[in-house]
């Protein structure tokens, strides 16, 4: 079994920045794919951005490119997501996950999750 235990969410104001963080346990490797996905109430969860085993490789939606970065420190088996230039519309559940199945943006590839944390900007 893997763990994972979001923290970092809270509430700001429009163009401030959050820095989440996600903590991994128990049967996780530090090669695994690690992914973000918010959602809101009545909506699908939807794809915010992931990174590669060795963090090479990352991929966002076009929605936060550019205002969100992750990143990953394997030997603390973290990943972040460093948020800023935050809008209303940021406002949402984050969660990370992580898959065994290689790199995706598809929340159904991911085999594990974490309870999420609640991000609201305020305009």
């Amino acid at each position: 079994q893997v763990q994972l235990v979001e923290s970092g969410g809270g509430l700001v104001q429009a163009g401030g920045s959050l820095r989440l963080a996600c903590a991994a346990s128990g049967r996780t490797l530090s090669t695994y794919v690690k992914g973000w996905f918010r959602q809101t109430p009545g909506k699908e969860r939807e794809f915010v951005a992931a990174i590669s085993g060795r963090g090479g490789v990352k991929r966002y939606a076009d929605s936060v490119k550019g205002r969100f970065t992750i990143s990953r420190d394997n030997a603390k088996n973290t990943v972040y997501l460093q948020m800023s230039s935050l809008k209303p519309e940021d406002t949402a559940v984050y969660y990370c996950a992580e898959t065994e199945q290689g790199f995706s943006v598809y929340p159904a590839v991911y085999g594990y999750w974490g309870q999420g944390t609640q991000v609201t900007v305020s305009s």
